[in-house]
């Protein structure tokens, strides 16, 4: 009210023409102040953290920041909330200094990147997402958690975010993390009780988010399976004790009973770097467009998307029915995208260390799998197999049971389109 009646008294005292320059000043006072109102914002924060896949390690550069930063009218951002993508570091200094120097031999593609793309087509315009990476390569578990340096580190990027984005006047919360991580813990045999630390991870992460953004809702995990057991130096495949499953079966049954947990999906279907441990930049971009269908059910609230899981077995002599959650039906048995391991990658393992599977049929969302003799007291997996040292779809550990999400959800990248179908979940039971 102020300039409005400044401009009336001023405009009387100096004439007609006055009155005309001061009517347009009144009408962009107004227009600006309903400009400030309609920019108010909210930032919705799902940053990725783990190891070296989470930070896209040869991951060759697929996204192009400037058409990043274009896409939207800007609504992707940083934990700065700018544009300046690809820097990253633990050190601070480091950081700042790779940005200084536009320092990009280490800039590579992160699934984020995907995620933050599918997002922004399907959210409002007063909606920013805040994507970044946290964590450090080649690191277990142990070592990722509340009081070192890669986790405080993670925590003062969303706090730094935080609070820029509450100096603009915005809200800011964080619905969901993507996690990546457990290659160290398979390869390296530590012993420890993988699903229980992530869940101590979960409880302390979410307390300490509270402190930052004073949110209600709990973080939600979007998490992967790490698939890359031929990578562990004592892995064999008919082995009755598979100490190397603990990792991916313990990812697997978070998914599939907890309900902080949300499938993003398993990596075999996918292209490693060589064929080892790195997922390449494609690969991470498809990536992330699987977990936007996760992150998209976050953030509206949806029911809890599990992905493709098993959820129940039923041994009968020699054979066993599995059925399974299946988010997009029909099931398929795919042979063209995924090369056959043998038995679509199923296996039922005896206790003397023999395969005794004969034969797999599908038939709705059941799988039956039968055998030389009975089941009782076996073993039913799924993508326990692989060449010595082989990762991704062709070699390694992989099975070629999927959904058909595929058939209607599809991404572009780089002139070439790929289905985003879900891929069963990794998986060991034991059988009564």
């Amino acid at each position: 009210m102020i300039v409005p009646n400044f401009c009336c008294i001023f405009a009387y005292q100096t004439g007609n023409t006055m009155k005309k320059y001061f009517f347009f000043f009144y009408l962009f006072v107004c227009l600006f102040s309903c400009t400030k109102y309609d920019e108010h914002k909210v930032v919705i924060c799902i940053p990725v953290y783990g190891q070296s896949l989470a930070l896209g390690e040869e991951a060759e550069l697929i996204t192009n920041f400037d058409s990043l930063s274009a896409m939207a009218d800007g609504r992707i951002v940083t934990e700065n909330l700018d544009h300046d993508f690809g820097f990253f570091d633990n050190d601070k200094k480091k950081q700042w200094a790779k940005k200084i120097l536009n320092y990009t031999k280490r800039t590579f593609e992160l699934s984020v990147y995907g995620m933050a793309e599918s997002l922004v087509n399907q959210l409002g315009k007063d909606t920013l997402i805040c994507i970044f990476p946290g964590g450090q390569g080649a690191t277990d578990m142990g070592r990722l958690n509340r009081g070192n340096d890669c986790y405080i580190r993670f925590l003062e990027n969303i706090q730094t975010a935080c609070l820029t984005a509450r100096g603009n006047g915005w809200d800011f919360y964080v619905p969901a993390i993507c996690w990546m991580q457990g290659e160290s813990d398979v390869f390296y045999y530590l012993g420890a009780d993988y699903k229980k630390n992530l869940l101590r991870w979960l409880s302390d992460f979410n307390e300490d988010i509270r402190k930052i953004t004073h949110q209600q809702q709990d973080v939600r995990i979007i998490c992967y399976q790490t698939n890359l057991l031929t990578n562990a130096v004592y892995f064999q495949a008919d082995s009755f004790e598979c100490r190397e499953m603990a990792v991916p079966q313990a990812m697997m049954e978070l998914i599939r009973d907890d309900t902080l947990f949300w499938a993003s999906g398993p990596t075999y279907p996918y292209n490693f770097v060589h064929e080892l441990k790195h997922l390449d930049g494609v690969s991470q971009k498809r990536f992330g467009y699987l977990a936007a269908v996760s992150a998209l059910g976050v953030v509206r609230g949806t029911d809890r998307f599990r992905g493709l899981v098993p959820t129940r077995t039923i041994p009968a002599g020699t054979d066993v029915q599995i059925s399974f959650n299946v988010p997009q039906p029909p099931l398929i048995l795919d042979t063209l995208l995924i090369s056959n391991p043998s038995y679509y990658g199923f296996s039922v393992i005896a206790p003397d260390n023999r395969n005794i599977l004969q034969s797999v049929f599908l038939k709705d969302d059941v799988i039956t799998l039968h055998c030389s003799e009975s089941v009782v007291g076996c073993k039913v997996r799924y993508a326990v197999n692989g060449e010595t040292l082989k990762s991704g779809w062709k070699k390694g550990p992989r099975g070629n049971l999927r959904d058909s999400q595929g058939d209607s959800l599809k991404v572009d990248i780089l002139g070439k389109t790929y289905p985003l179908h879900n891929w069963c979940y990794q998986f060991e039971l034991q059988l009564e």
